[in-house]
């Protein structure tokens, strides 16, 4: 199985609104919440969020897009591997002020 590194590094995003967009979806953040913990295949994430299969790889590709998701291999006991997901951030902070919207994640290192 992979595993994650414990570092993390933040940065700003170059489009916040994306990513906010991204969120915005029931789906994508509870996908997001279920690859905090390591890699989940697509399969493992339609039984969690209650959806179909296709809005599953739907949001999963808008959290790949936004960067919020990264595609792993995962590797079975018994030799065999998979194409799973994991979440690339830890935390993400939304600042709004006379300049506008900028969104700040901390993410984890690979």
């Amino acid at each position: 199985m992979s595993t994650q590194a414990s570092n993390t590094r933040s940065e700003s995003t170059s489009n916040p609104l994306t990513q906010l967009d991204v969120l915005g979806d029931d789906c994508a953040r509870t996908i997001l919440v279920a690859t905090s913990d390591g890699p989940k295949t697509a399969k493992e994430l339609t039984n969690r969020t209650e959806s179909s299969s296709a809005t599953v790889y739907r949001r999963i590709n808008n959290l790949l897009e936004s960067e919020l998701l990264a595609e792993c291999v995962r590797f079975e006991e018994d030799g065999s591997h998979t194409t799973a997901y994991e979440a690339t951030v830890d935390e993400l902070c939304v600042q709004i002020d006379a300049n506008g919207i900028d969104v700040s994640l901390t993410r984890v290192d690979e």
